[in-house]
Protein backbone atom coordinates (compact mmCIF):
# COMPACT_ATOMS: atom_id res chain seq x y z
CA UNK A 1 0.00 0.00 0.00
CA UNK A 2 1.46 3.29 -1.50
CA UNK A 3 1.96 5.58 1.84
CA UNK A 4 -0.27 8.58 2.64
CA UNK A 5 1.75 12.12 2.63
CA UNK A 6 0.86 14.30 5.58
CA UNK A 7 1.18 17.61 5.47
CA UNK A 8 -0.24 20.40 8.72
CA UNK A 9 -0.11 23.71 8.79
CA UNK A 10 0.10 25.05 12.65
CA UNK A 11 -1.47 28.69 13.64
CA UNK A 12 0.80 29.83 15.85
CA UNK A 13 0.99 33.42 15.36
CA UNK A 14 -1.06 34.01 18.11
CA UNK A 15 -0.16 36.70 20.82
CA UNK A 16 -1.79 35.56 23.86
CA UNK A 17 -2.52 38.53 25.47
CA UNK A 18 -5.33 37.18 27.66
CA UNK A 19 -2.11 35.24 28.35
CA UNK A 20 0.20 38.10 29.41
CA UNK A 21 -0.30 38.10 33.30
CA UNK A 22 0.76 33.90 33.10
CA UNK A 23 3.18 34.44 30.03
CA UNK A 24 4.35 37.90 29.65
CA UNK A 25 6.34 38.32 26.09
CA UNK A 26 5.80 34.83 24.61
CA UNK A 27 3.64 33.58 21.43
CA UNK A 28 0.83 31.67 23.27
CA UNK A 29 1.94 28.53 21.57
CA UNK A 30 5.46 28.55 23.43
CA UNK A 31 3.75 29.00 26.91
CA UNK A 32 5.19 26.33 29.45
CA UNK A 33 2.77 23.34 29.92
CA UNK A 34 3.54 20.81 32.91
CA UNK A 35 7.33 22.13 32.47
CA UNK A 36 6.78 22.00 28.01
CA UNK A 37 6.26 24.47 25.65
CA UNK A 38 2.85 23.95 24.54
CA UNK A 39 3.86 24.43 21.18
CA UNK A 40 5.72 20.66 21.75
CA UNK A 41 2.54 18.80 22.48
CA UNK A 42 1.25 19.87 19.31
CA UNK A 43 4.56 18.49 17.56
CA UNK A 44 4.71 15.10 19.25
CA UNK A 45 1.15 14.93 18.52
CA UNK A 46 0.73 15.25 14.73
CA UNK A 47 4.04 13.01 14.46
CA UNK A 48 2.13 10.42 16.49
CA UNK A 49 -0.46 11.38 13.51
CA UNK A 50 2.35 10.29 10.49
CA UNK A 51 2.36 13.95 9.75
CA UNK A 52 5.41 13.90 7.33
CA UNK A 53 5.66 17.97 6.86
CA UNK A 54 4.58 20.77 9.10
CA UNK A 55 4.04 24.42 8.87
CA UNK A 56 4.40 26.97 11.00
CA UNK A 57 2.36 29.91 10.57
CA UNK A 58 4.16 32.58 12.24
CA UNK A 59 3.42 36.14 13.24
CA UNK A 60 4.37 38.19 16.21
CA UNK A 61 7.75 37.35 17.44
CA UNK A 62 8.35 34.71 15.10
CA UNK A 63 11.80 34.42 16.29
CA UNK A 64 11.37 32.98 19.20
CA UNK A 65 9.04 30.08 18.01
CA UNK A 66 12.10 29.74 14.86
CA UNK A 67 14.59 29.85 17.55
CA UNK A 68 12.98 27.17 19.50
CA UNK A 69 12.57 24.56 17.03
CA UNK A 70 16.09 24.89 16.03
CA UNK A 71 17.16 24.36 19.13
CA UNK A 72 14.46 21.36 20.11
CA UNK A 73 13.40 19.91 16.91
CA UNK A 74 16.62 19.66 14.83
CA UNK A 75 15.24 16.64 13.19
CA UNK A 76 11.50 18.00 12.20
CA UNK A 77 10.42 18.27 9.08
CA UNK A 78 9.14 21.97 8.77
CA UNK A 79 8.62 25.01 7.31
CA UNK A 80 8.08 27.91 8.54
CA UNK A 81 5.60 31.02 7.21
CA UNK A 82 5.57 35.13 8.38
CA UNK A 83 2.89 37.12 8.31
CA UNK A 84 4.62 40.75 7.94
CA UNK A 85 1.19 42.15 9.14
CA UNK A 86 -2.13 40.16 11.11
CA UNK A 87 -3.63 38.35 8.17
CA UNK A 88 -6.31 37.15 10.26
CA UNK A 89 -6.99 33.15 9.97
CA UNK A 90 -7.96 32.99 6.78
CA UNK A 91 -4.93 35.06 5.86
CA UNK A 92 -2.54 33.01 7.79
CA UNK A 93 -3.80 29.64 5.96
CA UNK A 94 -3.38 31.09 2.77
CA UNK A 95 0.00 32.13 3.41
CA UNK A 96 1.18 28.72 5.06
CA UNK A 97 -0.77 27.07 2.23
CA UNK A 98 2.00 27.91 -0.59
CA UNK A 99 4.15 25.76 1.05
CA UNK A 100 1.78 22.58 0.71
CA UNK A 101 2.63 20.66 -1.83
CA UNK A 102 -0.48 18.13 -1.28
CA UNK A 103 -3.60 18.29 -2.32
CA UNK A 104 -5.02 18.49 0.92
CA UNK A 105 -3.68 19.47 4.14
CA UNK A 106 -4.70 19.76 7.88
CA UNK A 107 -4.54 22.63 10.10
CA UNK A 108 -4.61 22.91 13.52
CA UNK A 109 -4.41 25.76 16.19
CA UNK A 110 -1.36 26.14 17.98
CA UNK A 111 -2.88 27.17 21.16
CA UNK A 112 -5.37 23.85 21.37
CA UNK A 113 -4.71 20.49 21.84
CA UNK A 114 -7.04 17.95 20.30
CA UNK A 115 -6.49 14.21 20.72
CA UNK A 116 -8.37 13.59 17.02
CA UNK A 117 -7.04 10.18 15.28
CA UNK A 118 -6.29 12.05 11.66
CA UNK A 119 -7.58 8.70 9.64
CA UNK A 120 -11.07 9.47 11.02
CA UNK A 121 -11.25 13.03 9.07
CA UNK A 122 -9.64 11.68 6.06
CA UNK A 123 -12.54 8.81 6.22
CA UNK A 124 -15.29 10.71 6.25
CA UNK A 125 -13.77 13.47 3.89
CA UNK A 126 -13.44 10.70 1.63
CA UNK A 127 -17.06 9.23 2.10
CA UNK A 128 -18.91 12.94 1.78
CA UNK A 129 -17.00 13.96 -1.05
CA UNK A 130 -16.57 17.42 1.09
CA UNK A 131 -14.40 20.24 0.56
CA UNK A 132 -13.31 20.43 4.43
CA UNK A 133 -13.96 18.22 7.01
CA UNK A 134 -13.76 19.86 11.01
CA UNK A 135 -12.99 17.62 13.97
CA UNK A 136 -15.87 18.61 16.38
CA UNK A 137 -15.76 18.19 19.86
CA UNK A 138 -19.37 17.22 21.81
CA UNK A 139 -19.29 19.27 24.85
CA UNK A 140 -21.37 20.17 28.00
CA UNK A 141 -22.64 23.09 29.80
CA UNK A 142 -20.44 25.73 28.03
CA UNK A 143 -20.87 29.94 26.32
CA UNK A 144 -17.02 30.22 25.30
CA UNK A 145 -17.96 28.66 21.81
CA UNK A 146 -20.33 28.35 18.70
CA UNK A 147 -22.08 25.73 18.13
CA UNK A 148 -21.96 23.64 15.04
CA UNK A 149 -25.18 21.93 13.48
CA UNK A 150 -24.40 18.34 12.19
CA UNK A 151 -26.58 16.59 9.69
CA UNK A 152 -26.20 13.53 8.31
CA UNK A 153 -21.86 14.19 8.74
CA UNK A 154 -22.68 17.10 6.74
CA UNK A 155 -22.33 20.85 8.59
CA UNK A 156 -24.94 23.01 7.92
CA UNK A 157 -24.93 26.22 10.32
CA UNK A 158 -22.29 27.79 12.79
CA UNK A 159 -24.14 29.42 15.78
CA UNK A 160 -22.63 32.38 17.43
CA UNK A 161 -21.47 31.72 21.17
CA UNK A 162 -24.47 31.28 23.76
CA UNK A 163 -24.53 28.98 26.50
CA UNK A 164 -25.41 25.49 25.70
CA UNK A 165 -26.23 22.63 28.08
CA UNK A 166 -24.96 20.50 25.54
CA UNK A 167 -23.57 21.00 22.03
CA UNK A 168 -20.67 20.32 19.25
CA UNK A 169 -18.14 23.04 18.90
CA UNK A 170 -16.00 23.41 16.36
CA UNK A 171 -12.32 21.33 17.63
CA UNK A 172 -9.69 23.77 15.71
CA UNK A 173 -8.81 20.79 13.54
CA UNK A 174 -9.49 20.81 9.67
CA UNK A 175 -8.88 18.68 6.38
CA UNK A 176 -8.98 21.24 3.81
CA UNK A 177 -8.79 20.85 -0.25
CA UNK A 178 -5.76 23.23 -1.31
CA UNK A 179 -7.75 23.99 -4.63
CA UNK A 180 -10.95 24.84 -3.28
CA UNK A 181 -9.37 27.19 -0.73
CA UNK A 182 -7.24 28.66 -3.54
CA UNK A 183 -10.16 29.51 -5.58
CA UNK A 184 -12.06 30.65 -2.76
CA UNK A 185 -10.18 32.83 -0.66
CA UNK A 186 -11.22 36.56 -0.65
CA UNK A 187 -7.79 38.17 -0.16
CA UNK A 188 -4.90 38.77 1.61
CA UNK A 189 -6.56 39.21 5.15
CA UNK A 190 -9.15 37.50 6.24
CA UNK A 191 -11.33 35.72 8.69
CA UNK A 192 -11.43 32.10 8.10
CA UNK A 193 -14.56 31.17 10.04
CA UNK A 194 -16.25 33.99 8.45
CA UNK A 195 -15.15 33.88 4.58
CA UNK A 196 -14.48 30.15 3.86
CA UNK A 197 -16.77 28.43 6.74
CA UNK A 198 -19.98 29.90 7.03
CA UNK A 199 -20.33 29.99 3.24
CA UNK A 200 -19.10 26.83 2.53
CA UNK A 201 -21.76 25.34 5.14
CA UNK A 202 -24.44 27.13 3.33
CA UNK A 203 -23.74 25.01 0.28
CA UNK A 204 -23.36 21.90 2.16
CA UNK A 205 -19.23 21.52 1.51
CA UNK A 206 -17.91 20.87 4.60
CA UNK A 207 -18.26 17.09 6.96
CA UNK A 208 -18.14 16.98 10.25
CA UNK A 209 -15.96 14.14 12.32
CA UNK A 210 -17.00 13.66 15.71
CA UNK A 211 -14.25 13.13 17.89
CA UNK A 212 -14.70 12.76 21.89
CA UNK A 213 -11.05 12.99 22.92
CA UNK A 214 -8.87 14.99 25.26
CA UNK A 215 -9.88 18.64 23.91
CA UNK A 216 -7.91 21.86 25.90
CA UNK A 217 -7.91 25.57 25.02
CA UNK A 218 -4.84 27.27 26.34
CA UNK A 219 -5.82 30.68 25.14
CA UNK A 220 -7.46 31.94 28.78
CA UNK A 221 -5.81 31.79 32.12
CA UNK A 222 -8.74 29.21 33.71
CA UNK A 223 -7.97 26.97 30.53
CA UNK A 224 -4.22 27.56 31.13
CA UNK A 225 -4.43 26.69 34.34
CA UNK A 226 -6.21 23.73 33.96
CA UNK A 227 -3.54 22.49 30.76
CA UNK A 228 -0.71 22.72 34.09
CA UNK A 229 -2.64 20.37 35.46
CA UNK A 230 -4.12 17.56 32.99
CA UNK A 231 -0.67 17.41 31.29
CA UNK A 232 1.36 16.60 34.21
CA UNK A 233 -1.35 13.46 34.41
CA UNK A 234 -1.53 12.80 30.43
Amino acid sequence: MEKIYREAIVLAGGLGTRLKGEVPDMPKCLAPVAGKPFLDYIIRYLLDQKVDQIIFALGVLHEKVTHHLTQNWPDLSYVISIESEPLGTGGAISLAANHVTSDKFFVVNGDTYFDVNLDDLEKIHAETQAKITLALKPMSHFERYGSVVLEDQIITHFNEKVYMDFGLINGGIYLLEKSYLTQHAPATKFSFEKEILEPSAAHRLISGCLCDGYFIDIGIPEDYQKANQDFLKL
